[in-house]
């Protein structure tokens, strides 16, 4: 016979809410069936990011990671949306920035924080007996989909938790457990006839029911590593770290700015950082400005490829030298490669001895994408001058 802990649901919840977990739900660990074909599909288009777990089976059913599951506690914390003291604007002092939901403390080792407390005071409650299994983000399940089902909000256009609180501002965890408990009800689909969202994305990836192509995201491609295709360079604008836009426009977030937890408030100067010192930043001073963010995970690398495409898309002509120095020095291909196209957005076709550089530049490189990139750099520059003839 299977008891279902009533009691015990009040009191988590109530130890949540002291905990400062902002949201907490309780669903079935029966298999996410509607997932699969979804799933497969994903798959098979190559709309998946190659992030994700790689085994589809284990994203769907419990049971394969997991000894006698019996229910998923779903936990969500709002992080916050505004910076109280930007950095002063300067003239000539080009600035990137980082996503939202990547400012602050790391949100993994958040959510894990608050999750091992939750399962201890479980453990407390319930006896050694019980067993769990936390997950955030890099877990088998997918977040939304148990969040979902566990009455926290419902899976927006944009493919995000959209809840009545707080909006598709907030970062998502679950825990499996033995245990069984009473379910939560679900919430119906929110949005209507609006797409916002999917008009507003600006590289076309959001499909408009929920999914994506997420090779299309631009916060994928900001932290994919290689060369950024060109297609969604301009694009990036001065974002040197995930996007969301798809967020910013979404009516359910309008006037939300959660400020519970601390340890999420935006550092400006970190969050908004000058573009051209990340040109030249050590793998140390990297790691200890931005180490504790989850904006970091890739290494200093696509971050600095961001920043020259940021660079080159103010059309920043103070970082010109700078850039020079990349493509001259740089040991990195790609760094060299990028740089050599921001350089080519911003000078002139009147420019002669940049273009001199550029071809002495192409002579003595031997990546054969970043000849590709400095030939296309040079070959620009050659139709600016074409255009004004």
């Amino acid at each position: 016979m299977v008891i279902l802990q009533v009691e015990l649901k009040e009191k988590i919840i109530e130890e949540s809410q002291r905990l400062g977990i902002n949201k907490i739900g309780f669903t079935t660990a029966e298999p996410f069936s509607d997932l699969e074909n979804k799933l497969i599909a994903q798959q098979e288009k190559g709309h998946h990011s190659g992030f994700e777990h790689k085994n589809i089976k284990e994203r769907i059913h419990p049971e394969l990671i997991f000894k006698s599951p019996r229910s998923i506690i779903s936990i969500a914390l709002a992080y916050p949306t505004k910076i109280e003291n930007p950095p002063e604007r300067i003239k000539g002092e080009r600035r990137g920035e980082f996503a939202r939901a990547s400012w602050g403390t790391d949100y993994h080792v958040i959510l894990r924080e608050k999750m091992n407390q939750l399962i201890e005071y479980i453990r407390k409650e319930a006896g050694d007996s019980v067993t769990y299994k936390p997950m955030v983000d890099t877990g088998e399940l997918v977040d939304v989909a148990v969040a979902k089902r566990a009455g926290l909000g419902f899976v927006g256009r944009n493919g995000l938790l959209i809840t009545k609180e707080f909006g598709s501002y907030v970062y998502l965890g679950e825990i499996i457990t033995n245990l069984n408990f009473p379910i939560d009800e679900e919430i119906p689909f929110g949005c209507g006839d609006c797409t916002r969202c999917v008009g507003a994305c600006p590289t076309g990836a959001l499909l408009g029911d929920g999914r994506m192509n997420a090779k299309q995201c631009l916060s994928y491609q900001t932290q994919a590593k290689g060369m950024m295709p060109e297609e969604f360079r301009r694009r990036m604008g001065h974002v040197i770290y995930g996007c969301d836009i798809c967020q910013v426009v979404c009516p359910y977030n309008k006037g939300k700015n959660a400020r519970f937890h601390p340890e999420m408030e935006p550092d400006p100067e970190t969050v908004m950082p000058k573009l051209k010192p990340l040109l030249t930043i050590s793998n140390r001073d990297f790691k200890e400005t931005f180490g504790y963010m989850a904006g970091s995970w890739r290494g200093k690398k696509p971050i600095q490829r961001n920043a020259i495409i940021a660079l080159g898309n103010y059309r920043d002509k103070s970082a010109l030298p700078d850039l020079l120095h990349c493509v001259e020095k740089d040991p990195r291909p790609v760094i060299r490669g990028t740089a050599a196209w921001s350089i080519a957005k911003i000078v002139s076709y009147k420019d002669e001895m940049i273009i001199e550089f550029l071809e002495e530049a192409l002579e003595s490189e031997i990546d054969e994408e970043a000849k590709v990139e400095i030939s296309q750099a040079i070959a620009s520059i050659h139709i600016k001058k074409e255009k004004r003839k």
